[in-house]
């Protein structure tokens, strides 16, 4: 699959699960920032450095995502390896 079809099926899942996504300038001088995820005010926010290749979006919100039970939602099989393959997959530090 082309990785703009990707990371589309990958926002879409993240609007539907409630997850907001924000493409961010992520360079800072005083410290280190990197893409992830955290909670603000309730609600799982993806921040996504808006510099990265859309591979690394995509692995970015495939490691969000896969946190979900989407059992009960259809993905593209590809997507759905993708997101499988991110859970059985330690995220890197």
């Amino acid at each position: 699959m082309v990785e703009a079809t990707v990371l589309q099926q990958l926002e879409k899942l993240a609007d539907q699960l409630g997850v907001k996504v924000l493409y961010e300038n992520l360079d800072q001088q005083e410290f280190i920032v990197k893409s992830g995820t955290c909670m603000l005010r309730g609600q799982l926010v993806a921040i996504i450095d808006h510099r990265l290749a859309p591979g690394d979006r995509i692995q970015v919100l495939a490691d969000c995502l896969s946190r979900f039970d989407l059992s009960t939602i259809y993905l593209v099989p590809a997507v759905r390896e993708l997101i499988e393959t991110r859970r059985a997959t330690p995220p890197a530090v």
